[in-house]
């Protein structure tokens, strides 16, 4: 079913989660535990997130540096699959332009086509120092619009090989990210709803929102893009803080403020009550959300479920 579908239909805000495969190598089993756990909540989708190759150097013996590409991420596919399955949850699969041509995004949508996999989240994709040239005629994605365009393209039957006879046209429902704070590429806010727009524009079903800590800024891009013209479901997307890190690593690498007295409380506390101030800065959160009646609260939990489990016992789901 697809993610607007569910949202539809739902009587209540949805809660839904994202994960994040294991690294080359390692074992599903953790991943397995993490899905044990948030499955017991009656998500009605999963978002797995995907991974393209990056850059990594390793020192040889005479000091220097030896440049490998390597893809730490894989398996998006295989998990969907497993959910899906498995669990009998809706996978939401994020489909990124970074690392992919045009040409094996189309590949990834056949199959995700063939497993019966309704969603995917169009996305850039961070950049990891690595952007693999095309070769041989082939073309790539710059932006999450181009992105939502091809989707929108296979939807309607229109696949990059134009004289294919008889092509079947594929159904997936589009989600997009967006920024409460806006993309720390965009000049302001109304410029980056603006690219929003666009993506709407071009097919997209929905949007999730990257996380924040403060209601209000949530709330006020709601308005901002509703003047914009801008009226498919927005759904809020939170993480729980559980360690003193975070308050450096979150706004490094998400481009995001923490409010002051969170920071406060965090900084003047002992780093085994942290996972309880951010479990009750959350609940708040989720409690000021539900009485909104958003349409669904979206958890970015990846592969520690323990946190979440805390909040959702308390929040009584």
């Amino acid at each position: 079913m697809k993610v607007t579908e569910h949202l539809e239909k739902a009587k209540s805000t949805l809660i839904s989660f994202e994960i994040i495969p294991p690294k080359r190598g390692g074992d599903i089993k953790q991943l397995m535990n993490v899905l044990d756990v948030i499955v017991k909540y009656n998500p009605p989708f999963i978002d797995i997130t995907s991974h393209a190759a990056e850059v990594i150097y390793d020192e040889t013996p005479d000091g220097g540096y030896k440049m490998r590409i390597k893809r730490k991420r894989p398996g998006t596919l295989g998990i969907c699959a497993l959910i899906q399955n498995k669990y009998n949850i809706d996978a939401v699969p994020h489909v990124i332009c970074q690392g992919f041509t045009k040409e094996e995004t189309e590949d990834f949508l056949i199959e995700l086509h063939y497993l019966g996999i309704d969603n995917v989240l169009a996305i850039r994709g961070d950049d990891n120092g690595f952007s693999k040239p095309p070769k041989f005629g082939r073309t790539r994605n710059e932006f999450a619009v181009d992105l939502v365009k091809q989707i929108n393209d296979v939807n309607t039957g229109k696949y990059l090989e134009e004289d294919l006879l008889d092509a079947e046209p594929m159904d997936f429902c589009i989600g997009v990210g967006a920024y409460p704070e806006k993309h720390f590429e965009s000049p302001n806010l109304i410029t980056d709803i603006k690219y929003t727009k666009q993506k709407i524009e071009a097919g997209a079903d929905y949007i999730v929102t990257q996380m924040f800590y403060d209601n209000k800024k949530y709330f006020d891009f709601v308005d901002l893009c509703e003047k914009e013209g801008i009226n498919v479901p927005i759904i809020p997307g939170l993480k729980l803080i559980t360690t003193k890190s975070q308050l450096t690593n979150l706004p490094k690498n998400f481009f995001i403020d923490l409010p002051d007295d969170l920071t406060e409380e965090i900084s003047a506390a002992k780093p085994e009550h942290v996972l309880d101030i951010g479990i009750e800065w959350t609940l708040k959160q989720v409690e000021e959300l539900l009485n909104r009646n958003v349409p669904a609260i979206h958890f970015y939990i990846m592969q520690n479920p323990a946190p979440i489990k805390k909040l959702m016992d308390k929040l009584n789901f």
